[in-house]
């Protein structure tokens, strides 16, 4: 079902949904909020099940919260609550990256032919593809995300298994040749990792980086944690709590607080994480925002840097409508506007 469902959700029927979109585009041109806590509480009354957001601006770090952590034991929204964090996992994974590029255990220039020799066998125009380009999404290869027969109500139980939609298919185009967001990049990274260090690089991760920030609500996987401290996640149209669907797929994996995505996210950006050699390599191939976006999690994690505030927000429902990617960012963007008129007034 909920398969069927996110299928028909990755596939945006503009036209449809136009109508739709500008009549509640011209309601919030309306609305404006007078503080955080009344947006998230607007925001649930549009249908959001619950919010949680985190502040963090010249020294001061707020939380705050709406809504249900669990709908069908009415159990409200917990600041603290874990969350899954979706491709906001791909920040971590290409610090790690950078460390170790830094570290010459890797370079950004080695092929998938070099690294990954097995599975280039099965990767279009793999001699040509480098490190860089599959941090950067750059590589032309497929997003397994988007194979009709990724299982999204019953995610595969081994990386194995994902590889299977993905190896032999035509390249999306040739290497370098434009950018295109493709998950199985990350896949790849995690793999490429793993042999490297000759152990996962989830641990390579909590030692390096998780563990010296003291990120103790950080894990990379839903198996390592307490299932009751998930914030539950929903996806309209299927009313039972999906927290139990399990994505294992490196650059989607990780769980946490929007608390410990806010710390680490500052130390990314100020150079408590990395040195200055791993700081340049990460600005020259990836970015220093993301969003998430799994069945039941949708969330943002940016830095604004005209009133110096780290805004991370997670809402912990998702559906097939187009407008709920947008009514979501709305929100976001309204929360943003808050922060600046409190602080250039």
């Amino acid at each position: 079902m909920i398969m069927k469902l996110f299928a028909k959700f990755n596939i945006i029927i503009a036209l449809f949904s136009l109508p739709l979109l500008l009549s509640n585009c011209t309601k919030d041109l309306f609305y404006i909020p007078t503080s955080i806590q009344e947006e998230l509480d607007k925001m649930v009354d549009d249908g959001f099940d619950g919010s949680v957001v985190y502040v963090n601006q010249s020294g001061t770090s707020t939380l705050y919260c709406a809504g249900w952590h669990n709908r069908e034991n009415q159990i409200p929204a917990k600041p603290q609550a874990l969350f899954k964090i979706a491709s906001i996992s791909k920040l971590y994974v290409a610090a790690a990256t950078s460390k170790m590029v830094a570290d010459q255990f890797l370079s950004l220039n080695n092929t998938l032919v070099e690294l990954v020799p097995d599975l280039a066998e099965g990767i279009e125009h793999s001699n040509h593809i480098t490190l860089r380009m599959l941090l950067q999404h750059r590589s032309g290869i497929p997003d397994y995300t988007y194979h009709p027969d990724y299982p999204w109500d019953n995610p595969f139980k081994e990386l194995s298994d994902t590889y299977t939609l993905v190896l032999d298919q035509p390249a999306d185009f040739k290497p370098d040749k434009k950018y295109k967001y493709s998950n199985t990049n990350y896949l790849l990274i995690g793999e490429i990792l793993d042999r490297t260090l000759g152990y996962s690089h989830h641990q390579y991760i909590k030692d390096e980086m998780l563990t010296p920030l003291e990120l103790s609500n950080t894990y990379s996987l839903l198996s390592e944690v307490d299932i009751d401290s998930v914030m539950s996640g929903y996806f309209v149209g299927y009313e039972h709590d999906i927290k139990y669907n399990d994505f294992i797929q490196p650059g989607g994996s990780m769980v946490a607080t929007a608390e410990d995505v806010g710390i680490f996210l500052r130390a990314l950006i100020d150079g408590t994480l990395l040195n200055s050699e791993e700081q340049e390599i990460y600005s020259s191939v990836y970015k220093y925002d993301h969003t998430g976006d799994l069945p039941g999690y949708r969330s943002i994690a940016r830095y604004h840097v005209d009133i110096d505030a780290i805004v991370i927000q997670f809402v912990n429902t998702s559906a097939e409508n187009f407008k709920y990617w947008p009514k979501f960012r709305r929100g976001y963007n309204r929360l943003v506007r808050i922060l600046e008129k409190e602080y250039f007034n």
